[in-house]
This record gives structure tokens, C-alpha cells and sequence, in this order.
């Protein structure tokens, strides 16, 4: 009557009927390779090794068309069955045997039970109350038309390739779910990669989603109970033990779960214990034994034990991590590569079966998108938003085939059958993604709670227009726990006083009783001067289903982050007003979440600290050498910059390639400060941190110098201004415009073509911002003239910039006390640049140390020739707005 206890005595008995073999194994002469069944283990790892290398082998090329990775896993079954690799002589007798397959067919259904827990895990009723008009509404649209629909799709595949033995109403039963299921998981992986899930389509979608999903599988467990009981009373019976052990299992199980989960403390901590973590296995287990034996299949037990877990404090999150690899990775791509297997696409080779295929991918897509989008249109969405939706809801993926191989193992479908709507399925899912982009690309999306991304990118182009222009607004990127000292230290550079916090006056107190929102929210200080900081919390979305389940919960976790919460802790300690936002997205995607959180948030700044934190990788001889004394520190960049044979270079690389992606797509001025282990003490004034400034020209030197002027308006720092005048020309370039340059890494900014006029404007701009902080003027204001007192602005000639700057940098570092540290700002300069020092960087870079390639691309030639020389400096690297350009 059950499947998995079928399979569990298969199993049992092959394992039980295993002769003694002699134990030397290959050193005896036996084969690793040649199939014994009566010892599968070695059958089974060849068998999963080889599934597992072909689906991670078409994932890496089906991920950049934007595609699931179920579809890999399908697809890699396929070309491993009977339609292509399986022609091969004795492949599939080797190593597809079928007395060989109950092995593989076991762990499959254990993984299909432990990824129908996921599944109903991700399952939270809450998001239904989001909308939930027009989520109810489109949910009834989605079912009823396809499932009509559906049932009449089934009396011609029925009468042209059904066998009469097969009950003609189960059978229609069967067609109906398998046209009008829509694949929840599948979906919600869709939503997240393709950033819709805040917005209204995607809360929309996602209700729809929750209630379709729900209802298919109680019309699926109705149709496997009516397939299995031999009479209508026992169906009767199986229906109402499935009802009562439903009640059971949501109401008295669930409440006595929550109760032990708040009593050993795992809720409020939101992580399960052992003992939690044992009880939830158990729990899988059981719930899929019980659903197996009265007669539904057991991935239904699963399904429901994933309704019994809370959601509160991050638990559920926490409780798939645990699990969610070995299920993802390793059983669950066994199961749709058996799916694969199954497939014969040989069978199909007749124009009556492809005209089939055809009809039932039309009236498939069709009764969800036409149903479900009119229905979004009658309820208030335009006509892209309903496209959207109504293409969403067609997705069908790995639920339509779980659906497909009960109905095989049921009896209800045919090898012929079943292979058509594997296809269908294929075809579905594959066209999702592309028709959800047609319909509602990046630029018609309205998220909700932010305004439109436009105004705000073009209001801060403006504002970056002026270079001298003092900056309050700034956006920093978090990602990493690493990254929270380097934020720190300069946040605390941005306050114009250390000694004396600025005033502050109550928000309430500038805003007239008018100007109050209905809902009024607790006053918080607004200070008149000094930094306000908005943090971007990165987390990476990966096809993880803890992934998914943190990308719908980001109010939680922005609340909950240790990251964000030390730096908010941090500000408020110093006076700085900091508020935060948390963006789920893929590492590819981190750029554009980046310079949408920034023209969001009006940011006159965008600041990426990079840091690797404390020097365990050191080796000891670096730590122990002169060089090294004192500083704790390590470059960051020394993986990418220094080849060597001992470091992994890898993280270097990655990160290196996001921050030219950064540099070249964002709406603001971007400084990149690279921490080499500086320290600020602020006693009274005693100690002051000292920054020094070469300049050259161009506008992202004019961004460095306007910005060091502001650092130094606090009292706690000084300054040194060199500009360096190269005394012989080489072919200076200036471009009109930034040009991209192709590489083998990234997308890099260049230099272009100069002419006279631009050279011309760029030297004028140049003398003019040097000239307002050098030459005494009666006009400035007092703490403008406070910090020009704390610079020292010097000149050189120079035939070789860099080595002069190398040299001022050494000197300067020199002077400084014993445990500071020196930071040096500097234009990156990778475009619109006065002159470009390509030659003597090379010069220099062979007198001194090898580096990497991607070193100027990412600091600019200024920066590479500082890394290169081994400067302990930490470095600032600027570069202005394209506007500002």
C-alpha cells in the first residue's frame, strides 16, 4: 500500500541476501566499477557521483540564461536515460541496472520527504493577510479555470493514450491537478532572484502561490487516496484519516512543539538544540510513515510536519540551514534525475504525440496566465503587473513533477504519458523567467515603501555636481563582519567634532504638528550637523532554501543582524545618526543593490570599507619581521596584489571585480577605503589621526581634495596637501565621457582620447579648487578656515609622479608616533584623468614587487604604485560622480 515501505522491504531483502564476498576488495582484484548488487554501495556512489557532476555541470551554463536548477536536474536525467546516454551499449545496464535502482529510488524518496518539510516550511500564512483580496481572488482564478480546463484536456489523452484499465474519472482527477498545481518553490526562487518579492506583483504572486499550493496537494492526496483504496469506503476512510491526522498534527503537535521549543529556550534564541533538532527528525519520519501506510504518499507526512514549525525569531531560518544541503545537493537532484531516467523521449515519435505536447503546454499556460492576469487587471494592476503575475503563476517546476512520478507509480500514467508532460513541465518552467522580464522589467516595478529610483539617481547626480560641496549623506556597504572596524573608523572621521558631539534638536521640534504622520512613531534625535548614515546590509542569495526564507523575512533580520546592530550601537555612541536596510540578492547583483540603495536614500557618498580583520593568516615570519612590527593588521588586497604560491587569492579576486563593478554603475561619488589596520584615539585632542592627499588632477582629485578639507573640520585631525606638476609631458589623455573597456575579470572604466578643450577645462578646474584653499580669502566661513589650518599644502616638479609620491608618502609615515597609522586619499582616476602614468608604473612596479594585473583597475595607477612599494599606509580612493564628471 506504501510506496516508501515498498521500497524500504526491496531494499531490506537485497541487503539480507547478500553472500559473504572476500573482504581484500580491489587489492584481491575485484572491480570498484563492475556492479554487485548484492554489495550496492559502491553501485550507488558511482550512480550519484555521476548524477551529481551531470546536473552541476548543466546548472553552470543554465544559471546564466536565469534558470532553476531543478531544470538541470531534469535535463541531466534525460540525457542520462534511455533518450540519449542510455543508447550507449550496457550504460544503463552498467550503471542504471534495474535490480540496482531500488538503492537509489530509496534515497530519493527520503530526500523528496525531507524537501516536502522545506517546502512546507516556506510555507508562512501570514503572507496571505499581504493583499489578500487580490490574492484570494487570483488564487480562485489560478485553480478553478486551469483545473476545468485540465479535466478536459484528459478525455482526449485519455482516448488516444490511456489504457481503458485505468479509471477514466481518477485519471481525469490526475490531468486536472497536474495543469492547475503551480510550483511554489520554484516560484519563490523566481521572485527572489529577479527582486520582486517587495514589491506588490511579488506579495501578490506569493499569496496566490501559498493558497494554490495548499489546494493541489489536498487534491493531490484525494486523487493517490482514491487511486490505492480498492473500494470507495476504504477511500472514504483513507480521506477521513488524512483529515483527522491533519487536525492532529497542526493543533495538539504543533502546540506541544512550540511549547518545548520556548521551554528549551531554542524560540528566543531562534536556533533548535539537540534535543529540538532530534524531535524534528523524528517528526519527519514519523508524519511520512503514517501518511505512507493509510494509503497517501509519504512526501505528504513530510509536507505536513513543515507546518508544525514556527517562524518567530528566526527558527525556521536556522532550523533549514541545518538541513538544507544534504537535502538540496545531494538526495533531492537523485529524485528528478530518476524523473530524467524515467523519461523516454523516444516514445514520442509520432505527429499526433508532439500535437499533444503542444496542446497541453497551450492550454496549461494559457488557463493560468489568462485567468490569473485578468484577474490582477480587474483588481487594479496595470496591464505589465497582470503579465507578470499571470506568467508567474504558469510556472510549474518541481512540484508538477513530484506530481508526474506519483501518477506513474500510481499507475495513472504510461511511460509515453509521462514523458509529455515532463516536457510540458520543462517548457513551462524554462519560459517563466524571460516572460516575467517582457512583461515587468527593472524600470515599470514600484517597490513598496521606497520611491522611484529615477528622481532620486538624477537628484544626487545634481548634488554631486559641486565639488566643494559639504557631504552629510553618505550610504556605507556591510557584507562582512570584517568590514565593521574600517566603517567605524571612518564614520568617526566624518563627525566635524570629536571633543563636542553637534547639537541636536527633536525631529518633532522641526516639524509642524501638520506635518505628523497618522501613525506617529517614536521622536528621534535629528542632529543639524555632522553624518548621517544609511548602511546597505548585503546578504547573499544563493538557490538555498534559507536564502529564500531570509529574503522574505529581511524586516526580521534587519532588526536581528549583529552587523547591523554594532554599527548602529556605534553610532548612536558617537552621535551619529545611522538607519539601515538589508537587500537579499545575489553576489552578481550586490552593484545594482547597491546604487539603488544609494539614490534611494539620497546619498551624496557611497563608502565600501574593505578589511580583512586580524592577522591569523599571517605567516610567522611576516608577523616577527621589522616590516610588519606594530601593525596587526593585513592589506586586504596583499592576496590579489603579491602573487604568491602560499596565499588564496580567490576572495581577493571576487571582491576586486564587485568594487570595479561598484566604481562604474553608481549614481554618486564612491569612496573605497581600504583599512591596513588604523586605530583612532581620541583623548582630549592628544592624539590626532593625519591624513595625507597627492594631487594631480582630474576630478576624482578634486573630489579627494574637497573631502579631506571636510575630514579636517574635526579638531582630532591634520592634513598634508601635496600637488605634484609633472615636468615633462607624455601624452596626457582626457576623455569627454567614461568609456568601458571589456576584460577578461570585469567591466573597467578607461581612459579616452584628450583634446585641447577638455585638457583645458580639466587644468582651469584643477587651479580653481586649489587656489580656494591655498589663497587667504575673507570669505570663508569659520570652520572652513578652522580646517585649512590644520592642511599643509605643498608643490613639487616632478618628472615621475609616482616615485615622488611614494617618496612623500614614506616620509610622511615616518614622522607619524609609533602605533599610527597614515591614510593617504586619493583619485582613482580611471577616467577623465589630466595624464595617465601607465609607463612608470610598470617602471616602478619592476624596481619594486610584482602585483596583480587588476591593481590599477581597481585603485588607479596612484594607488597600484603605493601597494607596490609596500606602503603600511591605508588609502582612501575616490572617484566622483559620472555627472560630477
Amino acid at each position: 500500500m506504501g510506496v516508501f515501505k515498498d521500497q524500504f522491504v526491496e531494499v531490506a531483502a537485497k541487503i539480507s541476501a547478500r553472500a559473504a564476498t572476500e573482504q581484500g576488495g580491489v587489492i584481491s582484484g575485484a572491480n570498484p566499477v563492475w556492479v554487485d548488487l548484492s554489495d550496492p554501495f559502491k553501485l550507488w556512489v558511482v550512480q550519484v557521483v555521476i548524477i551529481l557532476a551531470m546536473t552541476q555541470f548543466l546548472a553552470l551554463f543554465l544559471k546564466r540564461i536565469r534558470q532553476p536548477r531543478v531544470i538541470a536536474e531534469v535535463i541531466g536525467g534525460v540525457l542520462l536515460g534511455p533518450s540519449v546516454l542510455g543508447r550507449i551499449p550496457h550504460f544503463s545496464s552498467r550503471i542504471f541496472p534495474q535490480g540496482g535502482m531500488a538503492f537509489l529510488s530509496l534515497t530519493s524518496t527520503i530526500g523528496l520527504v525531507f524537501f516536502l518539510f522545506l517546502v512546507g516550511l516556506e510555507i508562512d500564512v501570514r503572507i496571505i493577510k499581504r493583499n489578500v483580496r487580490a490574492s484570494v481572488a487570483i488564487s480562485a482564478a489560478g485553480l478553478v479555470v486551469p483545473l476545468g480546463l485540465g479535466a478536459a484536456l484528459g478525455v482526449g489523452v485519455y482516448r488516444e493514450f490511456i489504457n481503458p484499465d485505468v479509471n477514466f474519472g481518477y485519471f481525469l482527477l490526475f490531468t486536472a491537478v497536474a495543469i492547475g498545481i503551480t510550483a511554489f518553490p520554484v516560484l519563490c526562487r523566481i521572485l527572489t532572484e529577479l527582486k520582486l518579492l517587495d514589491t506588490t506583483v511579488g506579495v501578490v504572486t506569493l499569496s496566490a502561490g501559498v493558497g494554490n499550493d495548499v489546494v493541489g496537494w489536498i487534491l493531490l492526496a484525494l486523487t493517490v487516496a482514491l487511486v490505492n483504496a480498492s473500494t470507495g469506503l476504504t477511500a472514504l476512510y483513507v480521506l477521513l484519516a488524512s483529515v483527522g491526522y491533519v487536525l492532529f498534527l497542526l493543533y495538539p503537535i504543533r502546540w506541544g512543539y512550540v511549547w518545548l521549543a520556548r521551554r528549551t529556550g531554542s524560540l528566543e534564541q531562534g536556533s533548535p538544540t539537540t534535543l529540538m533538532m532530534t524531535l524534528t527528525l523524528v517528526m519527519i519520519l514519523g508524519s511520512a510513515f503514517f501518511t505512507d501506510i493509510i494509503g497517501v504518499h509519504a512526501i505528504f507526512g513530510g509536507f505536513l510536519a513543515g507546518l508544525v514549525i514556527p517562524h518567530e525569531n528566526g527558527y525556521a531560518i536556522t532550523l533549514v540551514e541545518k538541513l538544507e544541503d544534504l537535502v538540496s545537493l545531494l538526495l533531492l537532484p537523485i529524485y528528478f534525475a530518476l524523473s530524467g531516467l524515467k523519461t523516454n523521449l523516444g516514445l514520442l515519435d509520432t505527429g499526433v504525440t508532439w500535437g499533444y505536447i503542444i496542446i497541453i503546454c497551450l492550454v496549461a499556460f494559457a488557463s493560468k496566465f489568462v485567468s490569473c492576469g485578468l484577474t490582477a487587471y480587474a483588481s487594479g494592476f496595470n496591464w505589465r503587473e497582470a503579465g507578470a503575475i499571470g506568467s508567474l503563476m504558469s510556472c510549474k517546476g518541481l512540484v508538477e513533477l513530484i506530481v508526474l512520478n506519483i501518477g506513474l507509480q500510481a499507475g495513472i500514467l504510461d511511460s509515453r504519458t509521462f514523458s509529455m508532460f515532463v516536457l510540458h513541465a520543462i517548457i513551462l518552467t524554462v519560459v517563466t523567467t524571460p516572460l516575467t522580464l517582457l512583461f515587468y522589467p527593472p524600470k515599470y516595478r514600484i517597490h513598496e515603501g521606497t520611491h522611484t529610483a529615477k528622481t532620486d539617481g538624477e537628484a544626487v547626480g545634481r548634488r554631486s555636481a559641486s565639488e566643494d560641496e559639504i557631504k552629510t549623506k553618505f550610504s556605507v556597504v556591510l557584507d562582512k563582519i570584517e568590514q565593521i572596524p574600517a566603517a567605524m573608523t571612518l564614520a568617526q572621521l566624518l563627525q566635524p567634532s570629536a571633543s563636542q558631539p553637534p547639537s541636536y534638536v527633536s525631529s518633532l521640534e522641526e516639524k509642524g504638528s501638520e506635518d505628523l504622520p497618522v501613525k506617529a512613531a517614536p521622536s528621534k534625535p535629528t542632529w543639524r550637523h555632522g553624518a548621517n548614515i544609511s548602511a546597505l546590509r548585503l546578504v547573499e542569495l544563493s538557490n538555498r532554501t534559507s536564502a529564500v526564507l531570509k529574503s522574505q523575512a529581511a524586516d526580521f533580520l534587519l532588526h536581528n543582524d549583529p552587523i547591523v546592530s554594532v554599527f548602529r550601537t556605534f553610532g548612536y555612541l558617537n552621535k551619529i545618526i545611522v538607519s539601515a536596510a538589508l537587500s537579499v540578492v545575489t553576489f552578481d547583483d550586490f552593484p545594482d543593490a547597491i546604487a539603488e540603495h544609494a539614490a534611494d536614500s539620497q546619498a551624496q557618498m557611497i563608502i565600501l570599507p574593505w578589511s580583512r580583520g586580524i592577522t591569523s593568516v599571517l605567516d610567522e615570519a611576516e608577523e616577527q619581521s621589522p616590516d610588519h612590527a606594530g601593525s596587526g593588521v593585513r592589506n586586504p588586497f596583499d592576496g590579489i596584489f603579491h602573487k604568491t604560491a602560499t596565499q588564496d587569492q580567490t576572495s581577493s579576486v571576487v571582491y576586486s571585480e564587485f568594487i570595479r563593478k561598484v566604481f562604474q554603475r553608481s549614481p554618486t561619488d564612491v569612496a573605497l577605503f581600504v583599512d591596513r589596520g588604523l586605530t583612532l584615539q581620541y583623548s582630549s585632542g592628544a592624539e590626532q589621526q593625519h591624513l595625507f592627499l597627492p594631487f594631480i588632477g582630474g576630478p576624482d582629485d578634486r573630489l579627494a581634495l574637497a573631502f579631506l578639507v571636510q575630514l579636517c573640520e574635526n579638531p582630532a585631525v591634520t592634513a598634508t596637501a601635496v600637488r605634484i606638476h609633472k615636468t615633462e609631458s607624455s601624452g596626457a589623455v582626457v576623455d569627454e565621457a567614461p568609456a568601458t573597456h571589456l576584460t577578461m575579470a570585469a567591466a573597467d572604466t578607461v581612459y579616452g582620447q584628450h583634446n585641447t578643450q577638455t585638457r583645458l577645462v580639466s587644468d582651469t578646474a584643477d587651479n580653481l579648487l586649489w587656489d580656494r584653499f591655498t589663497v587667504p580669502s575673507s570669505s570663508r566661513t569659520a570652520a572652513v578656515a578652522n580646517a585649512l589650518a590644520r592642511i599643509t599644502f605643498k608643490k613639487y616638479d616632478s618628472k615621475e609622479p609616482l616615485h615622488k609620491i611614494v617618496e612623500l608618502v614614506d616620509r610622511e609615515s615616518a614622522t607619524l608616533p609609533t602605533g599610527k597609522s597614515l591614510i593617504v586619499f586619493l583619485g582613482r582616476s580611471r577616467r577623465m584623468a589630466v595624464e595617465s602614468h601607465k609607463s612608470e608604473l610598470q617602471r616602478l612596479i619592476a624596481s619594486k614587487a610584482a602585483i596583480g594585473s587588476a591593481v590599477a583597475k581597481t585603485v588607479g595607477d596612484v594607488g597600484a604604485a603605493l601597494v607596490a612599494s609596500g606602503s603600511k599606509a591605508s588609502l582612501l580612493v575616490l572617484q566622483a560622480a559620472v555627472s560630477a564628471s
